[in-house]
């Protein structure tokens, strides 16, 4: 709770807003330095995060802290969860391809499509 909290004040202070300056380069350095430095090491799941554009899936003004390392609110009382979490879970059900999976409470849909 914390993390939404000073992200929120980072908000307000003007701090936030600006787009991605390099999303691929945002989202590899968070695989490397959140995901896989924590020992997710599932090749599907590290391919998915490498993909698919977190920033994407966050409020415009919130973008240049879509690959920081905590939940980010995503309206309605909602949080999009920290990109280590989303890996943990996609690792830990092993999918292998083919699958069907049924995803509730996606929110804003960054897990679902990194299921996808």
């Amino acid at each position: 709770m914390k993390g939404v909290a000073a992200v929120l004040f980072v908000v307000a202070c003007g701090g936030a807003g600006a787009p991605v300056e390099d999303p691929a380069r945002a989202r590899e350095a968070m695989v490397r330095e959140q995901v896989e430095a924590r020992g997710v090491t599932d090749a599907r799941t590290l391919a998915a995060l490498r993909k698919v554009e977190r920033h994407l899936f966050v409020p415009p003004a919130l973008a240049a802290l879509a690959y920081a390392d905590h939940p980010l609110p995503i309206g309605e009382g909602q949080t999009i969860s920290q990109p280590y979490i989303v890996a943990v879970m996609t690792e830990a059900i092993r999918l292998r391809g083919g699958e069907k999976v049924l995803e509730i409470g996606t929110g804003s849909g960054y897990q679902a499509a990194v299921l996808a």
